[in-house]
């Protein structure tokens, strides 16, 4: 069983910039898929980023790419959300989700069996 635990989450305003932060334990996996989804007013379980740990490849959704950058300390089996030029859309609950990476790293929600319990990021002026 992994347990992840999420951080970083906070009320900002729009263009500000943003870390969160994740880090696993329990069990690990020579090679993961993890990374975040989120849920807004809009979107439920949207995929944000997923970060590949055997050959560091990034994933992200389309409604974020070029804002946000995940990132892996593997020394902490952590991973880091720099969200960058926030937008009020960008407001919601923030999931860590892992998996092992047997099959290619996807933003399919469904694909992922453990998740943390979210952090919330608010943008609003």
């Amino acid at each position: 069983q992994v347990q992840l635990e999420e951080s970083g989450g906070d009320s900002v305003r729009p263009g500000d910039s943003l870390r969160l932060s994740c880090t696993a334990s329990g069990a690990t996996y020579a090679s993961a898929c993890m990374g975040w989804f989120r849920q807004t007013a809009r979107r439920n379980r949207e995929g944000v980023a997923i970060f590949q740990t055997d050959d560091r490849t990034s994933y992200y959704g389309s409604a974020v790419s070029g804002r946000f950058t995940i990132s892996q300390d593997p020394t902490k089996n952590t991973v880091y959300l720099q969200m960058n030029r926030l937008k009020p859309e960008d407001t919601g609950t923030y999931y860590c989700v892992i998996r092992r990476a047997d099959s290619g790293c996807r933003l399919f929600p469904d694909e992922y069996k453990d998740w943390g319990q979210g952090t919330q990021v608010t943008v609003s002026s």
